[in-house]
């Protein structure tokens, strides 16, 4: 059975792009444009396998994602990949908001499906 992804990107270009690669690796997608929007879905359906979360977001960014996350028990153990191109950005950086692991952006397509990989 495909495992479920939540993707969190405002660009709608990036969003789309994700999702159609990510697809074509067999996993379905849940695409959405800002945290809160994203912690709603995370609210009413079942939990996805991972959650792909850019940073730089509008309204509710990927700072208050992760605050209201780790606040939610039933949230909590959903993994979470940050993503971002910010230059304090850094694999302890990620871990210390409480993502697993981090991918840079631009993100290289190979190395998104083997973050991917590796936590599904």
């Amino acid at each position: 059975m495909a495992k479920l992804l939540l993707v969190v990107e405002d660009n709608p270009i990036i969003r789309k792009g994700l999702g159609v690669i990510l697809e074509r690796e067999g996993y379905l997608i849940i695409l959405t444009a800002q945290g809160r929007e994203a912690l709603d879905y995370l609210r009413k359906y079942p939990a996805p396998s991972l959650v792909l979360l850019d940073m730089l977001i509008p309204h509710f960014d990927g700072w208050w994602f992760l605050k209201q996350y780790r606040r939610d028990s039933t949230l909590a153990g959903i993994p979470v990949v940050v993503m971002t191109g910010l230059d304090i950005a850094s694999t302890e950086w990620a871990l210390g908001l409480g993502a697993i692991s981090l991918l840079r952006k631009p993100v290289e397509i190979d190395q998104l499906v083997k973050e991917v990989q590796r936590h599904c």
